[in-house]
């Protein structure tokens, strides 16, 4: 096979491997030091907010971040109770057949042992090669393993720890990010801050300063030389194209995206090198295909409306994006219902799975876990392997498509989501009727569309008839799974 080169027409060659399209579902764990209060996502940047919820915590909980910074509380993780090969075996059972790892999250503290970063896992706190472990737990279970970078904003997003507070007994101390022993941690972004403005929002999600970039490179290279992985995933667009309120609109002409492009060709020729053939996926978030076909469209927290005629992904998770104390979790059936919505629609799922400081999972994390594999051993038929039918499904309801919501849906029992493989198609009652009477009533069958025979997914043979294409089910008082419940219908030739 030959290899890509660096550019887009190249790169836009690209096509899925069948190892994704298979898999449906995979975890990730979205894990590292910012863990260690349980107070949420972006605590690395927060901690800097004064004011911020964050920031209070910090303060009133470990000190001042002029005298007790991120460089302190980094020391805190270690990851004591961290057992990757138990954890695998959790996640597998509850249906993931990839595995993704964070690498490094916005807070530069690399969860593998960098040479380019003296501020790493094996050196600090856990004193572990995090991405090794899991990568050695991922391959005993026979699993796609990935990565996730979001070193790419770093640079602004963490100009906050330059400033100082304006208020109360520490105004005008600056913040220890300043502190000229820690620059290569905290980064010489001054051009990123400005005493005066409001700091609250990342103004630049990516820099324009060509020495970061080059940084960012030589760090996506050693990642991919150290652990080959089968994913990689940017938290942004294709690095390093501007976004602005309107979204992603630098065009693909533009300098800027080459260390972008460097990066995911590196990635697919290593996998060319390794297999004989790409294997590689990688991830990023600008929705414009001239972009996002160098990969695979990555949607955080969200979806798509409709049938995608290529591959894509939502990222999501179970709570917040760090442990946080104060979330609500999902529950099991709104993960589901997700899962099945994204997979009509030819999407996958990569679903964050919250741990503890400590490496560990909570009670309820492990009862979401235990309730998605008792649902999968009994639905899985119809969503591995899969492909979506000719429309995703039918009824009265349909996801809320709107920015970071995901609220979980008053189903009907009109509402149905379809896979199909070979010449079954799997019809997922989204909310099946129940009581000794309940029928499923599917209507998206055409009269040309003989029905051979109809399987309730872990239950008895059912009665069923078609009339003009219109399928009806007579199903049992008891279903199979208190969630949703799929039928499995062969169509003839």
């Amino acid at each position: 096979m030959n290899k890509f080169e660096a550019n887009f027409e190249s790169l836009r060659t690209y096509r899925c491997p069948g190892w994704f399209r298979d898999a449906k579902l995979g975890f990730w764990s979205h894990w590292g030091p910012q863990s260690v209060p349980m107070y949420g996502d972006w605590y690395a940047r927060n901690m800097y907010l004064e004011g911020s919820d964050q920031y209070l915590y910090h303060l009133r909980h470990y000190g001042h971040p002029s005298r007790f910074g991120y460089k302190d509380l980094i020391r805190l993780w270690k990851a004591e109770k961290f057992e990757p090969d138990a954890l695998m075996d959790l996640y597998y059972k509850a249906g993931a057949r990839y595995f993704v790892a964070q690498a490094m999250h916005h807070d530069h503290f690399f969860n593998f042992p960098s040479k380019l970063n003296r501020f790493n896992s094996v050196r600090i706190g856990p004193e572990k090669d995090i991405c090794g472990l899991w990568k050695k737990a991922a391959d005993n279970f026979h699993l796609p393993f990935g990565l996730t970078e979001h070193l790419g904003a770093t640079f602004s997003w963490w100009n906050v720890n330059k400033g100082a507070d304006k208020y109360g007994p520490c105004a005008g101390v600056p913040y220890d990010g300043n502190d000229p022993e820690y620059r290569d941690f905290y980064l010489d972004n001054y051009e990123h801050y400005t005493k005066d403005e409001d700091m609250g929002r990342v103004k630049e999600w990516y820099t324009s300063n060509a020495g970061y970039h080059a940084y960012w490179l030589s760090v996506m290279k050693e990642l991919i030389d150290l652990y080959a992985p089968d994913l990689l995933y940017s938290d942004g667009g294709l690095p390093f194209g501007s976004r602005g309120p309107d979204g992603y609109t630098l065009p693909d002409t533009d300098p800027a995206y080459q260390w972008g492009l460097e990066a995911v060709s590196y990635l697919y020729n290593k996998s060319i090198e390794r297999y004989g053939e790409n294997r590689a996926v990688y991830n990023q978030k600008d929705r414009r295909p001239e972009i996002f076909r160098v990969g695979i469209l990555d949607i955080e927290k969200s979806q798509l409306p409709g049938i995608n005629p290529e591959p894509w992904q939502t990222d999501t998770c179970i709570g917040n994006w760090f442990y946080d104390v104060r979330q609500k979790f999902k529950k099991p059936g709104h993960i589901i219902d997700m899962l099945i919505d994204i997979i009509s629609k030819n999407g996958t799922m990569l679903l964050n799975i919250l741990q503890r400081p400590d490496g560990s999972i909570d009670e309820e994390t492990r009862y979401i876990l235990q309730e998605l594999a008792s649902w999968i051993a009994v639905c899985g038929e119809g969503v591995y392997g899969t492909r979506p039918w000719r429309i995703p499904g039918e009824g009265y309801s349909s996801v809320l498509i709107k920015g970071f919501k995901e609220e979980a849906v008053n189903w009907t029992e009109t509402d149905f989501r379809f896979t199909t493989r070979g010449k079954t198609v799997y019809a997922f009652m989204m909310k099946a009727p129940g009581g000794e009477n309940g029928v499923a009533v599917i209507r998206s069958f055409t009269p040309g569309e003989k029905i051979v025979s109809v399987r309730l997914l872990g239950g008895e043979p059912p009665e069923w008839k078609q009339n003009f294409g219109v399928l009806t089910v007579k199903l049992p008082p008891r279903l199979p799974t208190s969630y949703t419940n799929c039928l499995a219908v062969e169509l003839g030739a």
